[in-house]
């Protein structure tokens, strides 16, 4: 991967520090659009973009609400999104990831982290990428279990003929759950696998994502179970 082919849009209503990571980005080879508000961000074609690099607090339209809108379209659910906010509180960053941020960081910041995050995160899309692609395997697209299915192909969660609408966070963990039912996975494990290489993450962050996917499956939320001390895991008969 090189920097040269990734383009990469900065969001920050604070055009100061807006230019200056632009100017910074641009120094690092990659290409780089900027936008002062969401609402600009929102007139470009934004499937277009490698990576996102955006702050929270914004005017009319947050942060969140950027993911959020972009989430809930095919053609955005899977660009990377890193925010770069002065909301530095442990729920602020839970908030930001649950929301299906891939990358939280906190100002003030160095530049250095912010390329190495960026890499990190361009380094991982890329291997997603390579692995839904790849012709030599074929990559689990689908888990179910009775009326609770999951696509990664269309990225949508549905219960009992019921589209749920799940941030991405929730729907990787439940999609890793789902495809090695009975099994039960640790704390570290999911945070390994669902946020990897990001050592701002708390553990708390898998709780509260496995809190939420209990109540959005209905009555399937049952079968995810907890181990004290350890982790969870989805079973066929829970007990």
């Amino acid at each position: 991967m090189t920097a040269e082919t990734k383009r990469i849009l900065v969001v920050d209503d604070e055009e100061t520090l807006c230019d200056v990571m632009a100017f910074n980005l641009e120094a690092e080879g990659y290409v780089v659009e900027k936008a002062y508000s969401a609402e600009e961000a929102l007139a470009y074609d934004l499937s277009e973009f490698d990576l996102i690099l955006l702050d929270i607090m914004m005017g009319e339209i947050s942060g969140l609400q950027l993911v959020r809108i972009m989430r809930s379209n095919p053609a955005t659910a899977s660009v990377p999104v890193i925010f770069c906010t002065a909301k530095d509180a442990e729920d602020d960053m839970i908030r930001g990831l649950d929301t299906g941020a891939d990358d939280y960081i906190t100002k003030p910041y160095s530049l250095q982290t912010v390329l190495a995050r960026i890499r990190s995160v361009l380094r991982r899309a890329s291997s997603s990428s390579r692995d839904n692609t790849s012709s030599s395997s074929t990559p689990m697209l689908t888990v179910q279990f009775m009326g609770l299915q999951l696509s990664r192909r269309t990225h949508t969660c549905m219960v009992d003929g019921e589209e749920v609408r799940m941030p991405r966070k929730e729907f990787e963990i439940l999609f890793r759950l789902l495809s090695d039912r009975n099994r039960v996975f640790s704390r570290a494990e999911l945070l390994s696998e669902v946020w990897p290489g990001e050592t701002v993450v708390a553990d708390r962050a898998v709780d509260v994502n496995v809190t939420r996917i209990r109540q959005k499956i209905g009555r399937y939320g049952r079968h995810i179970i907890t181990r004290s001390g350890y982790g969870y895991g989805f079973m066929d008969d829970p007990v």
